[in-house]
């Protein structure tokens, strides 16, 4: 019984060291270093540390910037704080892509940070594409735990092989695998990480209800411990260069452990607004990735019945909107 206890002892810091992915100890990567702008002229601005960068929109533009370098494969993060005050129609978006490469069938990961009208909160919505899958959108939307305009956040992409993973403040809130009936549309191809804050007037708040309101401007997006973690591929020959330290740290962050599983589940369960596995206005029938939870349809019929019940549309309520609450790793999530 003692060596079975002693066994079982040396399996759990096995574990705890396999899983023990930190992602507050990856290099951070300096703008210079690993970025260029890709527009807005003065709207972009590099602190002196040249860590930390800050993208503004205005009525003259909105700006971004780009990774110098394609990656297949790895661990994209920043810590970002959103505009404050009134941001509807303002999307400042976090992704990976390889659009300017791949004109007809690009490859896409999401983080798209959707602004709001005063008094109401930011959203997140996530996404995937791959061999130019648009019309297949695999969006998901979701409220967050906390104020994102209040201090920074660390918001990450995983992407392996066979897994992405979008990561808050080290909360896994989802997780896309490869399945064989997906085929082309897991993202596959080199892509760069792009960053930008932009109009998106036209959809992003309420589908184009409410807009940028230019009285608010300038809106200021702030971005700090920018991390690239991956497999960089020479843009020629197309062939990644992944060390061993990169490609072992990418396994392990893929590897949920059964403490951050039960978060997620959590976050989705309580944070979770749209997903269109369970969108019966767009799919028919759900894409084959999805894993249709019966409870998880039932509750999301509350946000918006039409959608994910197929109810008439002069039946249609009004959407529920949840209450914030705090994240710490419990039920409160």
């Amino acid at each position: 019984m003692e060596t079975l206890s002693r066994f079982l002892v040396f399996m759990s810091l096995f574990s705890g060291l396999v899983s023990g992915f930190a992602i507050q100890n990856l290099p951070i990567t300096s703008f210079e270093e690993g970025y260029t702008q890709l527009f807005g002229d003065k709207n972009l601005f590099v602190h002196k540390d040249g860590k930390s960068v800050r993208l503004t929109l205005d009525e003259r533009t909105g700006s971004g910037f780009a990774s110098n370098d394609l990656y297949l494969h790895g661990f994209f993060s920043a810590s970002i704080k959103l505009p404050s005050d009134y941001s509807a129609g303002v999307v400042v978006a976090f992704y990976m892509s390889n659009g300017d490469m791949y004109e007809k069938n690009h490859d896409e990961i999401d983080f798209e940070f959707l602004g709001n009208i005063r008094g109401k909160e930011w959203r997140i919505q996530t996404n995937i594409y791959g061999n130019g899958s648009t019309h297949l959108g695999r969006e998901e939307r979701y409220n967050l735990w906390f104020d994102p305009t209040d201090d920074f956040h660390q918001y990450s992409i995983l992407w392996s092989d066979s897994h992405i993973i979008f990561f808050v403040d080290s909360v896994p809130i989802r997780e896309v695998k490869r399945t064989a009936s997906m085929g082309g549309d897991f993202p596959s191809k080199p892509m760069s990480l792009y960053t930008t804050i932009w109009d998106g007037s036209k959809w992003a708040t309420n589908g184009g209800k409410y807009g940028v309101n230019y009285k608010y401007a300038p809106y200021i997006a702030r971005f700090s411990d920018l991390v690239l973690h991956g497999c960089p591929v020479d843009p020629i020959e197309q062939f990644p260069r992944c060390d061993e330290g990169a490609a072992e740290d990418i396994r392990a962050a893929q590897e949920i452990t059964p403490s951050q599983r039960s978060k997620m589940d959590i976050f989705r369960r309580k944070h979770m607004t749209y997903s269109y596995c369970y969108d019966r206005t767009r799919y028919k029938v759900a894409l084959s990735e999805c894993v249709v939870n019966p409870a998880e349809a039932q509750r999301l019929r509350v946000y918006d019945p039409v959608t994910f019940g197929g109810i008439p549309r002069r039946h249609r309520y009004g959407k529920h909107r949840s209450k914030r609450s705090r994240v710490d790793g419990t039920e409160s999530i």
